[in-house]
């Protein structure tokens, strides 16, 4: 996954949230983010089921009811 396709699903994440128009839930399922820099994005309640994150940054990322089982987080920060 690429940059700019991240950041389409986080904006419609955020849209889907605050119940605005156009909004969907991150659907991140088995996604490849390693590297990938998630410091301080809203990933509340998204889907990361094995996902690979691995070395991903996640300082101040909200994670709060996201559903990270079998997901990949070694070196993630």
């Amino acid at each position: 996954m690429n940059n700019y396709q991240l950041q389409e699903i986080l904006t419609k994440h955020k849209k889907w949230l605050l119940g605005e128009d156009g909004g969907e839930r991150a659907d991140l399922t088995e996604a490849v983010l390693r590297g990938a820099d998630l410091r301080r994005a809203v990933l509340r309640g998204a889907d990361l089921r094995r996902a690979d994150l691995r070395g991903a940054g996640l300082t101040g990322a909200d994670l709060r009811r996201a559903v990270l089982s079998r997901a990949v987080l070694r070196r993630a920060k």
